[in-house]
């Protein structure tokens, strides 16, 4: 396969140009499975591992190879590739670590577009979605609103979900699909253009890998019925990027039960661009929009133009990611004493 045909273009040959050294290619991560790595060439698919020396440099988990990146790779055998960098992301997909830990996880890399998927049946929640697209915004992602299993409901009930979510203030597109009748998968086909990258967001249970199996036409992922309570039921255990017969390229992940924000701020404020909008108005410009005389957002409020949903949505991932980033600082800050405490430990020694 020619590397074209894997999403190689102009931004990513000029970044490869000045970091590729001899006898290495470029190769992109197809899969990444608890530490193990499977990438693809213009010879074709082969198991990699990293070099020893990139090992020790890299610094945190982000910094490792995840699925879509770019990677310069020496063949050290048929069956086996060695990673020596890691080319920029030119998008991305992260989230912080699960539970109190404070750091980055990576999604998958340089994608084109992000589907949402939400089930109209249980997983349905505005909020929720609030976060995937802040998060698909700060990695600078395309996202697109994938409403399943709409057979499970009345059109009149999925009338109301779409107008719910235009109310929020959210603008992106929607598209209401079926696995079991196939209602809107046509649509949804015409979307899956060639050599572009794209991503299946959402909890477990919303049909993701169900919807990877139609387009692919046959079982080639294993799914399994949701629970009596209506939640999800984990079957994807690894990240993996999937060449349509088509030549598109489909990011399978991990159902997701929790989406931490961090290092998002950007994605905050371009998700909830009506606010902003009415910030511009506000008599202060340090304005947090909570108590301040004067401020466009709370006078929105006041007067119905905005929704009390939204706002507290909003107020909530502002506050989330702004307590994260700090705690992340603190904790890059101490990282960093650690090591110059260890670099200084080492000189003694040697004395």
């Amino acid at each position: 396969m020619e590397l074209q045909a894997l999403g190689f273009d102009d931004w990513v040959d000029t970044r490869a140009s000045a970091m590729l050294e001899p006898g290495q290619s470029m190769a992109r991560v197809m899969t990444v499975d608890r530490g193990a790595f499977l990438v693809r060439d213009a010879h074709g698919e082969t198991f990699a591992q990293l070099s020893g020396r990139y090992r020790f440099t890299v610094e945190t988990g982000p910094d490792l190879p995840c699925v879509g990146d770019w990677v310069c790779v020496e063949r050290a055998s048929p069956a086996l590739a060695i990673i020596h960098a890691v080319l920029p992301r030119k998008t991305l997909l992260r989230r912080k670590c699960p539970g109190k830990k404070v750091g980055f996880q990576m999604i998958a890399a340089n994608l084109d577009t992000a589907f949402v998927v939400q089930s109209c049946h249980y997983d349905f929640n505005v909020r929720r979605l609030d976060r995937y697209l802040v998060a698909a915004n700060e990695g600078r992602v395309e996202p697109v609103v994938v409403l399943s299993k709409t057979d499970l409901v009345t059109p009149e009930e999925l009338d109301g979900m779409i107008g719910k979510i235009r109310e929020a203030g959210i603008s992106v597109r929607i598209l209401p699909i079926s696995n079991t009748t196939g209602s809107g998968l046509g649509e949804f086909r015409e979307l899956l253009l060639p050599g572009r990258t794209f991503c299946l967001l959402g909890s477990s249970g919303v049909g993701k890998t169900t919807l990877i199996n139609r387009l692919l036409g046959r079982n080639a992922l294993e799914t399994k019925a949701v629970s009596g309570t209506g939640e999800g039921v984990h079957t994807t255990a690894r990240r993996q990027l999937i060449v349509l017969d088509n030549g598109a390229m489909l990011v399978d992940t991990p159902g997701m039960r929790e989406l931490g924000l961090l290092g998002a701020g950007d994605g905050v404020e371009e998700s909830f661009s009506n606010i902003q909008d009415l910030s511009s108005t506000c008599r202060f410009s340090d304005c947090t929009h909570t108590r301040e005389p004067g401020c466009g957002v709370l006078a929105a409020l006041e007067a119905g133009d905005l929704s009390e949903e939204r706002y507290r949505s909003y107020l909530k991932l502002k506050k989330e990611t702004e307590y994260n980033d700090l705690s992340y600082a603190e904790k890059r800050k101490k990282d960093r004493s650690f090591g110059r405490f260890i670099k200084s430990a080492k000189k003694q020694t040697k004395r």
